[in-house]
């Protein structure tokens, strides 16, 4: 099994080395299903701009991904048939694209699926385009006031209390909202054949808000008055909040969904069709393209940092040296990412200077943590090698350091952004939408960098107050759940890694505990495999098979808490050196990362190759070298 180990090591350090672009960044596809696809279509129909051949090749990407019952699914084995949101979304842009007729078979099947279904339970983002492209009438009211971008830090709650991805996605719809915009065209679809009213009902979204929110109203106006002047001053601040946060290729913080919202926002502001602002953002969104099975898939946002950061980190750990060609164009790429400019992390942290880096190519306001301390895992060698890498080092730690919260975890972007009082308003997801916790994973990959690459350990106060969060925070039957991964198995792996690095003691209650799960979830054919239902459910939902990067996950996971080689971890290593069958090719693109429960999840084509490699280097260097 020793040269079998190698030789897998060999096959993927070359594939991987194959695939890295002449500026030095591997380049992999950042895949969230077909939602992208469908709201180019919407968005460049709504814009009347006629790219024949992006639509129709958008538009054959979206046909190609339905199932055979006329829906479309977010993940393989997701229960009900399909996606009611997400054939809402496909079945509208087929239709708008000009291509597809209601009378085609396949666009029958979605229909029924559709209507049986009933549209009311269809995802709120979904209504608000609905509403914005003249499928459905804006509510009377909207709950949340925008002069409320008006109030003050002082006050006990406030637009900066909310998460980044909020706020950027919050403050385009308030403007939209105000104005109730709607955009047809000559081409714009009639969906009323869906059973859809023009005034379909939105109390189901807003039925608890209106309470709460009228209470902040009311607090508004006693603070500081609602006149008319009021009024226009918040949209004028909504509107420069977006133009203030535009990256440098015209996206607005380099989301697809955030600029989607921020293109409509500006057209409610009066802004023209073919405003300089408007054309720039939707050629920053064509840059967000990539060919998937030589068809076009436009990405959420691009994962270039965030790829090469753990190729470079990864190939490293197989002993690709750092004075390597290919190491050296990594690092020389990751250095030219770092950030130099400051965002709205900075009202949290008004001290610290930028140092941070974000997820892709283009960011350069949005920093993570876990991007960062991936950048800095891929530099380290770097560092020493050549001393003039130390400032760029330093700021970086300096940075991450700066991030932790309050109660000693990490969250993704921004610090102690957890109010109580956000986390009790009646929204859906709430916690994942409106804030930004500490999560288990985010802060166990942070312990593992700090403990293996600064030599901080648990007795240091920024460790030993993470390790106590992480400690508290373990779920009963001893996992933890991962905020940004599929889901439980995701986060025990970088709560125990981030644990061992720290120093707790391998015999630790948690450690064992949480080891001891790991074993009894594991598959016949020694691999481990997780639903996406689980982060729904908040508890683990086995996938019924195994996935490579999962099963990567657990053996990381196993090495670092095991002082020898069990049984468990010879089948588990087994399961990654043997070929996947036919039937089973299924798991490969099966989404290994979520961002919304529910609604949104992310296949990261990279990930088949960085996370076994990471494990088998790792099972060699603890097993095998050190033997």
């Amino acid at each position: 099994m020793d040269k079998r180990i190698g030789s897998k090591i060999n096959e993927l350090v070359d594939e991987l080395k194959e695939k890295q672009r002449p500026n030095g960044s591997w380049n992999y596809p950042f895949e969230t299903g077909v939602s992208t696809d469908s709201y180019m279509i919407i968005l460049l129909r709504s814009l009347e701009i006629d790219d024949h051949d992006l639509i129709w090749s958008l538009a054959e990407r979206i046909a190609n991904k339905q199932g055979p019952n006329g829906a479309w699914k977010l993940y393989y084995d997701e229960e009900g048939g399909g996606n009611l949101t997400a054939t809402v979304e496909a079945y509208y842009a087929l239709l708008y694209s000009g291509f597809y007729s209601r009378n085609d078979r396949h666009m029958r099947l979605a229909k029924r699926f559709i209507m049986n279904k009933g549209l009311s339970r269809i995802h709120l983002f979904t209504k608000i385009m609905l509403a914005l492209t003249g499928q459905l009438q804006w509510p009377n009211h909207i709950p949340i006031p925008i002069e409320g971008l008006l109030l003050p830090a002082s006050f006990p709650i406030n637009f900066f209390d909310l998460s980044m991805y909020a706020r950027a996605h919050l403050t385009p719809i308030l403007i939209i909202a105000d104005k109730k915009i709607q955009v047809t065209t000559p081409l714009t679809p009639d969906l009323t054949e869906l059973s859809m009213k023009r005034t379909e009902n939105w109390d189901d979204d807003f039925r608890n808000w209106n309470s709460i929110f009228s209470l902040i109203k009311q607090a508004i106006a006693k603070l500081i008055g609602l006149p008319h002047e009021l009024h226009n001053l918040a949209l004028r601040q909504a509107e420069t909040y977006m133009l203030q946060r535009i990256e440098p290729d015209g996206t607005f913080y380099s989301y697809f969904s955030s600029t989607f919202l921020m293109i409509f926002a500006l057209l409610a502001r009066g802004y023209a069709k073919n405003h300089p602002v408007i054309q720039r953002a939707v050629a920053g969104l064509k840059t967000f393209i990539i060919s998937i099975n030589n068809q076009p898939h436009i990405q959420f946002t691009t994962a270039t940092v965030w790829n090469t950061s753990l190729i470079s980190y990864s190939l490293q750990e197989a002993g690709l040296s750092s004075s390597s060609e290919t190491i050296h164009k990594a690092a020389q790429y990751i250095r030219s990412k770092q950030h130099h400019l400051y965002g709205d992390w900075a009202i949290q942290s008004p001290h610290v200077l930028p140092g941070g880096w974000g997820f892709s190519n283009i960011n350069t306001i949005n920093p993570d943590n876990d991007d960062t301390t991936a950048a800095l895992r891929a530099l380290r060698t770097s560092v020493l090698d050549k001393n003039t890498n130390r400032f760029i080092w330093d700021r970086g730690i300096e940075w991450l350091l700066s991030m932790q919260n309050g109660n000693g975890g990490w969250g993704a972007f921004e610090k102690d952004i957890d109010s109580p009082f956000l986390s009790w308003l009646p929204v859906k997801g709430a916690e994942l939408i409106l804030l930004d916790p500490s999560t288990p994973d985010l802060t166990g990959r942070t312990l593992e960098f700090l403990g293996l690459y600064t030599k901080l350990n648990q007795s240091h106060p920024f460790m030993k107050r993470a390790v106590n969060w992480l400690i508290k925070n373990q779920q009963k039957d001893g996992s933890w759940y991962g905020r940004w991964g599929i889901c439980y198995i995701y986060g025990t792996w970088a709560a125990i890694t981030g644990l061992i690095a720290a120093g707790v003691d391998r015999e630790h209650s948690s450690v064992k505990k949480a080891i001891d799960w790991l074993y009894q979830i594991q598959n016949e054919d020694g691999g481990w495999g997780e639903s996406c239902k689980s982060d729904q459910a908040k508890t683990y939902i086995p996938l019924q098979t195994s996935t490579k990067t999962q099963t990567a996950w657990a053996l990381d996971t196993l090495i670092a808490a095991e002082d020898k080689v069990t049984i468990e971890l010879k089948q588990g290593i087994h399961f990654l050196l043997k070929e996947q069958e036919n039937k089973d090719k299924w798991t490969k693109e099966y989404p290994k990362g979520q961002a919304l429960p529910g609604n949104f999840y992310m296949h990261y084509h990279s990930y088949e190759y960085i996370f076994p490699l990471l494990a088998f280097a790792h099972y060699r260097k603890k097993f095998i070298e050190e033997a």
